[in-house]
């Protein structure tokens, strides 16, 4: 094997089996002790090469840190000058360059956080995650289920940028293919993507939205006409917040990052600060499942104050309910019934007409807000049930009656919630009743999220064996979380 550029390794080191193994599988920590042995490289080299801290470098290779950032990978790629195909990666600018010279590409220029915000870096981001992406293996889907995300300060510097105005870097404009017809299609295709996993979770289409992206940003990468390019970043947006969210809801708690920071990123190239925001709260939505309010806090404030201007009604509305969400896992019950209160005040102004909003945004209704908000109460009545199981019951009750059962996965999560109220509330007859119901709506989807709550709700029917119902129910969800 040959690299396409003279850089810091030798052939020969990158040309190692376990070097190779290491590079596949992301394991940073034993590629740079290999490079430090076969290579030579001293910790102060590599930091310098891949313009990382000395003790970034150091708290990689003794493990207390995994590189979980694709903007991490592809510097460390180009500052080491190794192949993007070593490391999953689409070929990088300086191999692309050099097959076309066949000589040395110029050394790469430093990458910075306002840098990854430029469209052109969000169009090489693209690429780069959907090409690793759709040639995963069993071996790398086991390590993407498993990956971390980003939190704390780490993923709130990595979204900041959203705030600053988008940084045209598109060079000289060039004749694309796209017209508007194209971009038509185009955006009715991302709909339907998101229609599709919106009513059934799971994700037996996330491929087909892979190859979608993959092929926006292959047209982007032709500097279309700006007005296209714009509408063709918002493409992105949307396809890449419908990937992250499949990926969330098959337990890909890593890819999905990646794609909200994509989509975050096309947004914000496209000029549509609305779905940014709409972005922000689903990253906020995955930190409050990982038990990180104060990382979803402070995401929702993110969201809400860089799209002050552009959001409506239901936009408002939700990113309540997201804060909302994040009072009720700190336990700030009051806070929780203001931003509530602030949710229905938004929502209430609101109207039928489609013009009014964007499509992403419709499914937020009367029913979605009964529905969030009888879950936020579910969890504080876990903590205090004699003051909001209740209530948490007759919110979720009211859910169901609003969207019925057409709705999959949201019917699936909303039974699920209402049994767990019930087994709170000391009514078995009812929580098994719903029990029941739940395991027959969760066989209906394909969704990890739902089945994930069914672990949780499983523990209520343990140990009651005097009841047969109660041993019934039990039985029904063992035979969906083992199928």
């Amino acid at each position: 094997m040959e690299t396409s550029t003279p850089g810091l390794l030798t052939p020969e080191v990158l040309g190692r089996e376990d070097v190779r193994r290491a590079l596949e599988e992301h394991d940073f920590a034993a590629a740079f002790i290999l490079f430090k042995k076969w290579g030579g490289l001293s910790q102060n080299r590599i930091a310098s090469a891949c313009h990382l801290t000395p003790g970034k470098v150091s708290t990689i290779i003794s493990g207390r840190h995994q590189v979980t950032s694709f903007d991490v990978v592809r510097r460390i790629s180009d500052g080491l000058r190794i192949p993007g195909r070593l490391l999953g990666l689409a070929d990088r600018p300086w191999e692309r360059q050099a097959d076309r010279l066949d000589s040395p590409a110029p050394t790469a220029p430093q990458p910075s956080d306002d840098a990854s915000w430029q469209p052109a870096a969000t169009v090489d981001l693209a690429a780069d995650l959907t090409r690793s992406d759709l040639v995963l293996d069993r071996r790398a889907a086991a390590r993407a289920l498993t990956g971390a995300a980003l939190t704390g300060a780490a993923l709130l510097d990595s979204v900041e940028g959203w705030l600053q105005p988008a940084l045209p870097d598109r060079g000289t404009p060039s004749r694309g293919r796209i017209g508007r017809a194209e971009l038509g299609e185009l955006e009715a295709t991302a709909q339907a993507f998101r229609a599709w996993d919106h009513k059934l979770g799971g994700g037996l289409r996330r491929k087909a939205v892979l190859g979608q992206l993959n092929e926006v940003a292959s047209h982007l990468d032709e500097h279309q006409a700006p007005p296209i390019e714009r509408g063709l970043f918002r493409v992105m947006a949307h396809l890449g917040g419908t990937a992250a969210t499949m990926a969330w809801d098959s337990g890909m708690q890593k890819q999905a990052q990646n794609y909200y920071r994509l989509a975050l990123r096309a947004a914000h190239a496209g000029s549509d600060p609305a779905f940014g925001a709409n972005v922000l709260a689903g990253m906020a939505r995955q930190m409050l499942y990982q038990d990180r309010p104060r990382d979803a806090l402070e995401l929702v404030h993110l969201a809400q104050k860089g799209a002050r201007r552009a959001a409506g009604p239901r936009v408002r509305a939700m990113l309540n309910t997201r804060e909302a969400w994040a009072y009720a896992a700190m336990d700030r019950t009051a806070a929780f019934r203001r931003a509530t209160d602030e949710a229905t005040e938004a929502l209430a102004e609101a109207t039928s007409d489609e013009n009014q909003e964007h499509y992403w945004i419709a499914y937020f209704d009367e029913a979605e807000l009964a529905g969030v908000t009888g879950g936020r109460m579910l969890d504080m009545a876990r903590r205090n049930p004699e003051i909001h199981a209740e209530n948490a019951a007759n919110s979720i009750h009211e859910a169901l009656a609003k969207r019925g059962p057409a709705a999959f996965r949201s019917h699936a999560l909303d039974m699920i919630g209402l049994a767990e109220c019930h087994f709170l509330m000391g009514d078995i007859t009812g929580a098994v009743t719903h029990t029941r119901g739940a395991c027959e709506a969760a066989a209906r989807t394909q969704s990890s999220r739902v089945r994930t709550q069914l672990g949780v709700l499983y523990p209520y029917t343990v140990g009651r064996q005097a009841s047969q119902a109660v041993a019934e129910a039990r039985s029904m969800i063992r035979e969906l979380l083992s199928s």
